[in-house]
């Protein structure tokens, strides 16, 4: 468990602000095993609903680096940054801002949700020390993102789709009502496990008291985008990706296959997992299976072991 490992954390300056870093290491590390960057989703949902994650430090030998990017958790909060400061370049910069002060020039890189988007955005721009990009539970372009949740919300029962159609289309994203509404599609395409796992729960309510980037960048929930990223896509950037890449998903993932294939399709070196049974969150639906699979492709891309006598 998490808690047998040491677990520090720190600040890093980032900008004129701060972004808080957690490095999870193993207690017998593994030479040949790089570390392993994980990016949270949102934007804007801090690492607690990811952290569990960071178990492949013991589990593989391999240092496990969460951070909550700039806006949201623990690092620096903005309330008051115009929309035009969210971009996804500003969070690329951020990573390399803390990979550069904890000294790390070889790594592999995990996103889920927006942070696979993010990932992405990292690796087309063909970072030296990049050697494998891991891509979870996200789509290429938010029009493909919108279009799959649109027909997911058809697979709803009659009563709780209109009650989404209907307090959208009003402006009342915040009644009763239609939270309830979305409550259920996240039951079926967020996270499937009942009870709601602490870790995401947490994550959830720090978004909620601080919505600032989630609310700019995406919207009010997971298929109501009206964000700055509405427009956002990296399909034709894809082939700049000279990475191995995996590309994960779950078989009722609000990111449906139509969303996330573009990355099997134009990226040169990807494969693709769907893990049966999961949705959004396979991670926490499926951890053991999850760090099992992520394991297997970590390793086939650290580099040799007699390579590093």
């Amino acid at each position: 468990m998490l808690t047998g490992m040491p677990i520090t954390s720190r600040r890093v300056p980032f900008r004129e602000h701060e972004t808080w870093v957690r490095v999870t290491t193993p207690e017998t590390p593994n030479p040949a095993a790089l570390p392993l960057f994980v990016l949270h989703g949102g934007p804007g949902m801090a690492h607690n609903y990811v952290r569990n994650i960071a178990e492949l430090a013991d589990e593989t030998g391999r240092t496990v680096i969460h951070y909550d990017q700039l806006g949201c958790g623990n690092s620096t909060h903005l309330p008051d940054a115009p929309a035009e400061f969210w971009t996804p370049a500003l969070f690329v910069e951020e990573f390399h801002a803390i990979r550069a002060a904890l000294g790390i020039d070889e790594y592999h890189l995990l996103g889920q949700s927006w942070g696979g988007m993010l990932g992405a955005e990292i690796a087309v721009r063909r970072p030296a020390g990049l050697k494998s990009l891991l891509i979870c539970n996200s789509p290429a372009s938010m029009e493909l993102w919108m279009a799959g949740c649109a027909e997911l919300r058809t697979q709803l029962p009659p009563d709780i789709s209109a009650a989404l159609t209907r307090h959208e289309e009003a402006g009342t994203v915040d009644d009763p009502e239609y939270l309830a509404a979305t409550d259920e599609f996240y039951a079926r395409h967020l996270c499937r496990v009942v009870p709601m796992p602490q870790d995401l729960a947490d994550t959830i309510a720090q978004m909620e008291a601080e919505p600032t980037v989630y609310h700019t960048m995406n919207g009010p929930n997971e298929f109501h985008v009206m964000g700055t990223l509405r427009s956002w896509s990296i399909i034709d950037r894809l082939p700049e990706i000279t990475a191995p890449a995996l590309v994960i998903a779950g078989e009722f993932d609000e990111a449906t296959p139509t969303a996330w294939q573009p990355y099997v399709d134009n990226i040169a070196d990807a494969v693709s997992h769907v893990f049966p049974g999961t949705s959004h969150c396979s991670h926490l639906e499926k951890p053991t299976e999850f760090r099992a699979v992520v394991a297997a492709f970590l390793a086939n891309h650290d580099p040799a072991t007699d390579a590093l006598v």
